[in-house]
């Protein structure tokens, strides 16, 4: 069985070198305020007199950052130097890549309107450095198939009202129960309760067993289907947040079982990067201050004779 290919030194060195700054938490907080700033430049173009007077600073400011965001990309692919497959693994950094590359395309940038959105996508990668905004993206996309279902019985409910309504109300009120689309029109509209009162007032000109037909509608879609909406994003939240934690709990795992002679690997080239630095930062010391010592030790010869 053939055994996989080790990474060189020099790679192992380079990922070392670039995973120390990428976890850096002052390097999640530049990047951070980089994208904070591009999508201040995004909402300052939609001024269109600040946009035409300061066009070329506009476009300077976005290739800045969009160099920027090219710099931090490939430091992250730095640090993966020594196992390039593990940057796959993670989906925030093929959302990142994805994002970042999408701009050198030709095709893409000729097109204003998709630029402009792949641009706007940029803004979702805070949620790589905020990790509740994370779980919470997360906890949206488990809760689509619930929410599914919500809808479908929203819809059902809206429909079998609306055509009660239609029955009841299209001779008096066609404005708004003439038809079935109308109808259901009307009751998305009261679903928020706004212009409720409006509507009772109106139906009770016509029947007083209108305010049983409004009442149960009130009660069941305002309250009944938005609590178990509301439930089933709750429920989502949970299961997001323990996926989270499991994922760290690996992590950590994955860190402490890391193969023993990987891990002796990666120590002796950070004592290496840390005896570069310190050979670096002693020939920087001016002669004056190497000589002292050697002074001081003649003194102290001097009087022990």
């Amino acid at each position: 069985m053939n055994q996989p290919t080790q990474a060189g030194p020099g790679r192992r060195r380079l990922a070392v070198h670039c995973r120390r700054i990428a976890e850096d938490p002052s390097f999640g907080m530049a990047v951070f305020a980089v994208i904070l700033i591009n999508a201040g430049l995004m909402g300052a173009e939609t001024y269109s007199g600040l946009a035409d007077a300061h066009r070329q600073v506009l476009q300077l400011a976005e290739n800045g950052c969009l160099t920027l965001f090219t710099l931090e990309m490939l430091l992250r692919l730095g640090a993966y130097a020594d196992r390039p497959k593990a940057f796959f693994r993670d989906p925030w950094n093929i959302f990142d890549l994805l994002i970042v590359a999408s701009a050198f395309l030709p095709f893409l940038r000729e097109n204003t309107t998709v630029l402009r959105l792949l641009r706007l996508a940029r803004v979702l990668r805070t949620a790589r450095f905020l990790p509740h905004l994370r779980i919470l993206l997360l906890a949206v996309g488990r809760s689509l198939p619930g929410t599914a279902s919500f809808l479908f019985v929203g819809a059902l409910v809206l429909y079998v009202y609306a055509m009660v309504g239609w029955v009841c109300f299209a001779q008096s009120d066609p404005g708004h129960y003439g038809s079935i689309g109308r109808a259901m029109l009307t009751l998305f509209l009261l679903t928020t309760l706004d212009g409720l009162t409006d509507a009772v007032r109106a139906g009770l000109e016509i029947s007083r067993f209108s305010i049983v037909y409004y009442a149960s509608y009130a009660l069941l879609a305002s309250f009944v289907l938005v609590n178990v909406l509301i439930g089933v994003v709750l429920n989502s939240l949970d299961e997001a947040r323990e996926m989270e934690e499991a994922e760290a709990r690996a992590r950590e795992r994955a860190a402490n079982d890391m193969d023993p002679a990987d891990e002796v690997r990666d120590r002796i080239v950070a004592a290496r990067l840390a005896l570069d630095d310190l050979e670096a930062s002693l020939s920087r010391i001016p002669a004056t201050a190497k000589a002292l010592p050697d002074r001081k030790q003649e003194r102290q010869l001097e009087s022990a004779r």
